[in-house]
């Protein structure tokens, strides 16, 4: 048999040695291949981790690389943060907004993140923001799985004319309902945001992902009525709870009843380490709360539970680099997920984990899985964690779309090696 494109000599996430044949944009073999095999294409990666592609549950697009327009979050709070995107939001083009997001797009593709789910805001009702990654979309469609979910930032309720410029996104296209319950003026109405916006996500077939409880406030209990209303509505596994960082404050008593109806519900959730630390704990003096939420302890019940990136260089988050192993590294340390089994299940939220969440299903490094995937310049996922090191080739859909050189150092000491590589020799 022939292939488009043969990598040779990788190691699987699991610590299985393969060959991956290629044909016709799909994984046509996952196996050792003889020498000499015909491809138009050989890659050496003997020894080199080959992953599944990176993706990111959680992110917003049309912010994205705007950090200082209209000027600096001071504060460094999560409500400063928006108060700015919504003095930015008021002038942003949708030409402006899509250079950005392409910008970003580009800088995806670089680090292997083969799908992105963005939430975009429906609060101005000139909806530029969805015009704008609607055309984003289309233009990347043949590389990059690109979910957009109209999101009312400023409250479904509380901003003017939100939920009809919610209800015409989707007429547009955009392909999730999106919600920010804890926004709203009251919790009664942020209850009442949760029904109205699951009933629509229901009539409509469509996925929820609920911006829920991004807050200190331990009685910010949002995600209780999400599980409920998932339940009420039978989404399961299309309803999604991103943040729920008021679990990090919430009495132990009351975590232990609502985890097992969030496992009932069938829900995801996302946790976004990198942003979820920076914004929450701002009223803090010490202890200071780390602002994540349980991981591991919904893990423990069967949640499936991903890694976002949120933000990168806009007005929440100065930072980042579409780098989703920065993200789960994070996010081990911070949940404190260091046993090595617990670190190699971090490596998976980052790539399979996060492809369920947002309901891809043809991904992974078997035949007649989509033939996306990564080669990175380590030996196993944890050493990946450990190094975050270059991703030597992105392969999305058969078609090698980034290469980077490897990361060893050249050193000019007397009676030292010539190179150093931080990988591990065992």
């Amino acid at each position: 048999m022939s292939f488009d494109l043969v990598v040779k000599g990788g190691v699987l996430p699991d610590g299985r040695r393969a060959d991956i044949g290629v044909k016709a944009g799909r994984i046509a073999a996952a196996e050792p291949l003889p020498d000499g095999v015909e491809a138009g294409r050989v890659i050496d990666a003997a020894g080199d981790l080959i992953s599944p592609p990176f993706v990111d549950p959680h992110f917003h697009m049309d912010a994205t690389l705007s950090y200082g327009t209209p000027r600096v979050n001071a504060s460094g709070t999560l409500l400063e943060a928006i108060d700015l995107w919504g003095e930015l939001r008021a002038v942003a083009t949708a030409e402006e907004m899509a250079a950005r997001a392409l910008e970003y797009c580009d800088w995806a593709a670089a680090m292997g993140v083969l799908a992105i789910r963005t939430h975009v805001d429906v609060t101005d009702p000139r909806l530029a923001g969805a015009e704008a990654l609607l055309s984003v979309r289309e233009a990347t469609k043949d590389w990059l799985d690109l979910q957009l979910v109209a999101f009312p930032q400023d409250g479904l309720y509380r901003a003017p004319g939100a939920r009809e410029n919610l209800l015409r996104a989707l007429d547009m296209g955009v392909d999730v309902v999106g919600g920010i319950p804890h926004f709203e003026r009251t919790m009664q109405e942020g209850a009442d945001s949760l029904a109205d916006l699951c009933r629509i996500a229901a009539e409509r077939g469509l996925p929820v992902d609920i911006h829920c409880d991004e807050t200190d406030d331990p009685m910010s209990r949002h995600v209780e009525t999400l599980a409920r209303e998932a339940l009420r509505h039978g989404l399961g596994a299309r309803a999604t709870g991103s943040h729920l960082t008021s679990m990090h404050s919430m009495d132990n008593y009351y975590v232990s009843k609502l985890l097992p109806l969030i496992a009932e519900s069938g829900m995801n959730a996302i946790a976004n380490p990198l942003i979820n630390i920076t914004l929450q704990g701002r009223h803090d003096t010490f202890p200071k709360r780390r602002g994540m939420t349980r991981v591991k302890e919904m893990q423990a019940l069967g949640i499936s539970v991903g890694w976002g990136q949120d933000c990168v260089r806009d007005p929440w988050y100065p930072l980042g680099a579409a780098d989703m192993l920065d993200v789960a590294s994070m996010g081990l340390h911070v949940a404190q997920m260091t046993h090595p089994a617990e670190m190699a299940r971090a490596f998976t939220m980052a790539t399979e984990t996060n492809a369920a969440i947002i309901g891809i299903d043809d991904w992974g490094l078997r035949p007649g899985a989509r033939a996306s995937f990564v080669v990175l310049d380590a030996g196993n996922p944890v050493e990946a964690l450990r190094l975050k090191p270059a991703r030597l080739f992105v392969v999305s859909n058969g078609a090698v779309i980034a290469e980077s050189p490897r990361g060893a150092a050249r050193l000019s000491l007397p009676g030292r090696p010539e190179r150093v590589s931080r990988r591990s020799s065992g």
